[in-house]
This record gives C-alpha cells, sequence and structure tokens, in this order.
C-alpha cells in the first residue's frame, strides 16, 4: 500500500472507531477503541512511508 491509501484507511477505521465507542453495548465499545487505535497506527506508517518513500 502506498502512503495515501494508508493515510486514508487510517482516517476511516479512527472515525468508524470513534462512531462504535458511542455504542451502549461494551463490546462494541471496545471494538472501536481497538479499530480507532488500528487506524492511528495505519496514519503513522503512511507518514513514515511518506517519509522514507512507498518502497519500504
Amino acid at each position: 500500500m502506498g502512503e495515501l491509501t494508508d493515510k486514508i484507511k487510517g482516517n476511516v477505521n479512527e472515525a468508524v472507531g470513534k462512531v462504535k465507542q458511542q455504542s451502549n453495548d461494551p463490546a462494541t465499545r471496545d471494538e472501536g477503541t481497538v479499530q480507532e487505535g488500528k487506524g492511528k497506527a495505519q496514519q503513522l506508517a503512511g507518514k513514515v512511508k511518506g517519509a522514507l518513500g512507498d518502497d519500504i
């Protein structure tokens, strides 16, 4: 995946995770927390690829 793809997927996962955290179901809230973290990691990967080049 390229830099832009990672950043976009990261933004989507973070947004969906935040929405899930608003649920009344504890399992869904936990899933949202994990998904938001995954999104942040994807965004970081995109930033690293941008700094080092997409070939990593």
